[in-house]
């Protein structure tokens, strides 16, 4: 399934049909999905409410997160009519923290091993839920950042499901605007959220409409008008993270 050149009426809805198969497959009841306040959660989750009504239920928890984020979150919630849970982890990670590492913490954090223990507390937070209701936790990764690993191994990278992994972030953000996900949402820069002014882009080194445009390239071969050092750049990144996206290796004797 691939978002370019489809009607978004026609692909909210496969994505929708989809969601419902995964859970009926699995002999599930439902599913949960965080709901961070960004472009790709918002889009994930008012899919989730199409396809399952009654059975989708949206986590917002922050964890030393930005005021606005949260208040997006509750929006989308709000417009699209999504049963929410809110659960603030930001004492839990400051007391995880304090275990872990007893010296004073900077911001941004040091290390990126500082920030990651955020998103694996919100998925241990999401599979408490999911293994209590019987849902599927959903993830908001799109195809874009799966590729180049830009997601934390067992944190937002852990998920039962993917809908939106087919997907570029600039087909993600063409699929919002059809769903009338709320501008102030579409125009902000998207952020994971890990430390105060924190941006996915300026992680990444690029733009996503030009990593977009290399990505795309690389799977079709056709590297006319690319920047190949951007190329290279991003074929690095593609290897470096290679382990996030295959199963733990196994010894075989």
């Amino acid at each position: 399934m691939r978002g370019r050149g489809k009607d978004m009426g026609v692909l909210a809805d496969e994505i929708s049909d989809w969601i419902s198969e995964q859970v009926e497959s699995a002999d599930a009841k439902g599913v949960v999905i965080g709901m961070s306040g960004g472009l790709d959660s918002s889009v994930a989750a008012v899919l989730c409410k199409r396809a399952l009504p009654d059975a989708s239920l949206g986590l917002i928890l922050p964890c030393e997160s930005d005021p606005i984020d949260i208040d997006h979150a509750r929006l989308v919630a709000s417009m699209f009519e999504i049963k929410t849970t809110e659960i603030d982890l930001s004492h839990v990670f400051d007391m995880l923290l304090r275990t872990l590492e007893p010296l004073p913490r900077s911001y941004p954090p040091a290390e990126i091993a500082i920030a990651n223990i955020k998103p694996r507390l919100r998925m241990l937070t999401l599979y408490y839920f999911a293994n209590k209701l019987r849902y599927l936790v959903v993830g908001t990764a799109n195809k874009s950042e799966l590729m180049i690993g830009y997601f934390t191994k067992y944190g937002d990278g852990g998920a039962d499901i993917f809908p939106l992994g087919n997907l570029y972030k600039t087909e993600v953000r063409r699929l919002a605007e059809f769903l009338g996900i709320p501008d102030e949402i579409l125009r902000k820069k998207p952020s994971a959220g890990l430390w105060r002014g924190q941006t996915d882009e300026s992680e990444i080194g690029m733009s996503y409409d030009d990593l977009d445009r290399i990505l795309k390239a690389i799977e079709s071969w056709n590297f006319t008008n690319c920047n190949m050092e951007e190329v290279e750049k991003v074929k690095k990144m593609i290897e470096r993270t290679r382990h996030k996206r295959e199963k733990p290796p196994v010894f075989v004797p």
